[in-house]
């Protein structure tokens, strides 16, 4: 059974992203879809630091509504740098600081002035380092015209997927139903955000996969686990969790 992931192109992205990239055999980089207009995680991830979350932002040339493989980096602004000194500052001291320094800091020698790109490379680059042999691929190469869930149900059946495998925001605008009538079961993240040790306090598992790198180096793989719900198990569970609340 062929299992598909497709997410839009994160920056630096968190542990949960890594887990959905490892349970799928294609991973598609859903890039030809509009920007965010407000703040997202397409340009900003949060890292752990002495004086509390702090954000990586990468500054982008915004001009009105955008395709995200069209957006441009601001690079009047020395981003990079601020970026590598907010790493070196707060993470110097971590057992795997270097293997995650020089893993950013390499990228960013690169010349790369679209955002898609760099979050691609970001991308590609830790599943590498943490030997994922998942298949990548970006939405936009195919040019599919339609919209919302059977625009992801075309990606899917171009890559003859079997199962398509999501995250929580899908609950509020997938169309389960469609992809039912075309035999593809879609199923659910069930996110592990299993527990590492970390610097500056409580652990949260909602900080980029950089901290995970910078703690625990190649063995932070046995940290990317997960596994999913089947999508009607997952709504149940939704219900349960609002009528506890």
């Amino acid at each position: 059974m062929k299992k598909i992931v497709i997410s839009q192109p994160m920056f630096f992205p968190w542990v949960g992203l890594f887990e959905q990239i490892k349970l799928a055999d294609t991973y598609i980089h859903y890039d030809d879809v509009q920007l965010p207009l407000g703040r997202s995680f397409i340009t900003r991830v949060q890292v752990k630091t002495y004086d509390g979350i702090k954000w990586l932002s990468v500054p982008i040339k915004r001009n009105g509504k955008q395709l995200i493989n069209n957006v441009v980096i601001d690079s009047s602004q020395d981003w990079r740098k601020k970026h590598l000194n907010i790493l070196k500052h707060n993470y110097s001291k971590t057992p795997f600081f270097k293997e995650m320094f020089d893993l950013v800091n390499n990228i960013y020698k690169l010349d790369i002035d679209n955002l898609s790109v760099l979050n691609i490379l970001t991308i590609e680059k830790i599943a590498n380092y943490f030997d994922i042999d998942t298949q990548f691929q970006q939405s936009s190469y195919l040019q599919i015209e339609a919209q919302s869930s059977m625009k992801l149900l075309e990606i899917v059946k171009n890559f003859n997927g079997d199962i398509y495998i999501t995250g929580h925001g899908a609950s509020n605008y997938l169309d389960h139903q469609l992809f039912e009538k075309e035999g593809i079961r879609v199923e659910y993240m069930n996110y592990q955000k299993l527990h590492y040790d970390q610097l500056y306090g409580n652990f949260t598992p909602y900080v980029s996969v950089l901290d995970l790198i910078a703690n625990l180096g190649k063995e932070g793989i046995k940290y990317i686990n997960s596994s999913t719900l089947y999508w009607k198990d997952f709504m149940n569970s939704q219900k349960d969790i609002k009528q506890e609340e």
